[in-house]
């Protein structure tokens, strides 16, 4: 019971920067980008749900980056744009288990289908006449599942563990969210050997994807190479480059923070390695779609097309009323 109730204290969010001298521009930084992020991810969203040119395998599964990435932000930034304001910056115990939960069931979902998109790539270069039997609905469907079932495998896993710790000294988290490395800096016994099997574990998740991704681009690079035609290879890379983009980024940072050992990490740095891949991460990944994706830029322009032409339709109705 003395247990239970060290436990249920609040802990203490100390933010992304301990003390900081304008807090204001900080917020209105952070909200810009979280503001762009919603929208950016919801208008990729509505674009593949709408646009009959973008139900494919490929968008199919980008709309579910998108969901991911919308879920992903909304976790950890309205809660560090309220400490902002506040001069109270806690968050109870059950908060801070569920952020650790989503965090970690988000991060381990994107590893696995950031993997699976590389496949399917492969699958539309090196097999396209097969490329509707090997990606059709049933198999994009499993996909997509076993993406949220693999990535929430980590969160109950990992969760009920570091929540099961004795944190009975101080209740200051040095970070702008619980992540489980900072929450774990507070309890009162000897974590190392937890802190390593959950270290293992991410290695572990994160080879799975990896492989998926060497393997298939690895294919995908011999096949552009014996390609005749110029215009082939050119649209082989068109089809790819946003792929590895998102891809550099989200396991650039995530290799710092899962696979690097504890020597080479400090606060600070934790803190802007989670920045980037918690802020913006989610923001860059549909900017990058759509900027780098003629598909998606021209879809736009269709909505954009469609609105415009209602809009003209309305003032012409309204007109000859008058």
């Amino acid at each position: 019971m003395e247990m239970i109730l060290q436990n249920s204290t609040d802990f203490i969010l100390l933010g992304l920067i301990t003390h900081p001298t304008f807090p204001g521009f900080i917020f209105a930084v952070v909200f810009s980008i979280f503001l762009v992020a919603v929208t950016a991810n919801m208008v990729m969203i509505l674009l593949i749900h709408t646009d009959s040119h973008l139900h494919t395998p490929m968008y199919f599964l980008l709309s579910q980056l998108s969901i991911m990435d919308t879920v992903y932000i909304c976790i950890t930034v309205p809660k560090m744009l309220q400490d902002l304001l506040s001069k109270e910056k806690t968050i109870s115990f059950l908060g801070c288990a569920l952020q650790i939960f989503l965090y970690l069931t988000l991060i381990g979902g994107e590893f696995f289908l950031l993997g699976l998109m590389a496949y399917d790539r492969y699958v539309a270069v090196c097999n396209p006449l097969r490329y509707p039997l090997l990606m059709n609905r049933r198999i994009c469907l499993f996909m997509v599942v076993g993406s949220w079932v693999g990535g929430s495998l980590d969160g109950f896993m990992l969760t009920p563990f570091t929540m099961s710790f004795p944190y009975c000294g101080s209740r200051e988290i040095n970070h702008f969210f619980c992540e489980i490395p900072a929450v774990l800096k507070l309890s009162c016994i000897d974590t190392s050997l937890y802190q390593t099997l959950m270290y293992a574990c991410c290695v572990l998740m994160l080879l799975i994807p990896i492989s998926i991704i060497s393997v298939s681009y690895t294919r995908i690079l011999l096949t552009v190479h014996q390609m005749n035609s110029a215009e082939g290879r050119r649209k082989a890379f068109a089809t790819c480059s946003s792929h590895i983009v998102v891809v550099i980024i989200f396991y650039g940072a995530a290799f710092y923070t899962n696979v690097l050992p504890q020597s080479y990490h400090t606060a600070e740095k934790d803190k802007v390695v989670s920045a980037f891949y918690t802020i913006l991460t989610p923001m860059l990944n549909p900017l990058i779609y759509s900027l780098r994706n003629k598909d998606v830029a021209t879809a736009l322009r269709r909505i954009q097309g469609r609105c415009t032409y209602s809009q003209k339709v309305r003032a012409g109705d309204v007109s000859k009323k008058y």
